[in-house]
């Protein structure tokens, strides 16, 4: 008897992914997630590859964080796929990078309407080469009935640039007297945003090492929690991105608030 009441009591431990999964769908789950898909470059040069080889493993790991987002019951998902800045980077690379909306979605796109994913895109589709475009919007028109998971993909975004516009479209607001300027408000802005439509993100994952917004979604990510990994875009896999959603789980999201015994 006294045996029995000095035995600790074991908590057992998941050892299976699906076991956590399980778990983790038990807790609040962020609603958004952003991601920045950086060290395409790096994991090619390790290798001794080219930098395009990376991007192509990279769209792997898209496909793979897509499902299991959307498995988790992740209600939006906003990739950083092409920066306003990255016309920066040799033509050759610029050409790669804008095949592969089409190569991804050729591929996986029946995938998406299984899965009942809804694929959108924000940015400027202005600079775009026409068979991205297509690509993109051949996507967007497949799963347009869809009503599970957005995909949404920043395609020649940058947020500054995303600002500017939204203050050009209030300052027109302003001179056709649709609004008056104390009724200028943050809603305001969120409305003139290229997400007005999508809740902020809550979390922001960005891989392999770098700790910087990079000019991404930096009205929305006002109050989002941040999560920074070494772990290369290509080898980033469904542990690791689990890691980082029971890491949230265990963050205390007051948005400038006070709980419990703090407001005593």
């Amino acid at each position: 008897m006294f045996d029995k009441l000095l035995r600790k009591k074991t908590t057992a431990v998941p050892s299976t992914l699906q076991e956590r999964v399980t778990i983790a769908k038990e807790k609040p789950m962020p609603t958004h997630v952003a991601i920045i898909m950086d060290g395409n470059g790096r994991w090619a040069k390790q290798r001794k590859l080219p930098r395009i080889a990376g991007h192509h493993e990279g769209m792997k790991t898209v496909r793979k964080t897509t499902l299991f987002a959307n498995d988790l019951g992740i209600r939006v998902l906003t990739l950083y796929a092409f920066s306003t800045e990255n016309w920066k980077r040799p033509k050759r690379e610029i050409d790669f990078l804008m095949k592969l909306p089409g190569e991804f979605l050729s591929t996986y796109l029946p995938e998406l309407v299984e899965n009942n994913v809804k694929v959108e895109m924000i940015g400027s589709s202005e600079l775009l080469p026409a068979h991205t475009k297509e690509a993109i919007q051949k996507a967007m028109e497949a799963t347009a009935d869809n009503d599970g998971m957005i995909l949404n993909f920043a395609m020649n975004y940058g947020s500054r640039f995303e600002i500017a516009e939204a203050v050009k479209n209030l300052a027109h607001q302003l001179s056709e007297n649709l609004i008056q300027l104390d009724e200028l408000t943050e809603e305001n802005v969120s409305s003139a945003m290229m997400t007005a439509h999508l809740p902020d993100p809550d979390l922001l994952i960005r891989t392999s090492g770098e700790v910087r917004l990079s000019n991404f979604m930096l009205w929305q990510l006002a109050y989002a929690e941040l999560a920074f990994t070494d772990v290369l875009w290509p080898d980033f896999n469904e542990a690791n991105m689990l890691d980082i959603i029971e890491d949230y789980q265990k963050r205390s999201r007051r948005f400038g608030s006070l709980e419990g015994d703090e407001i005593k």
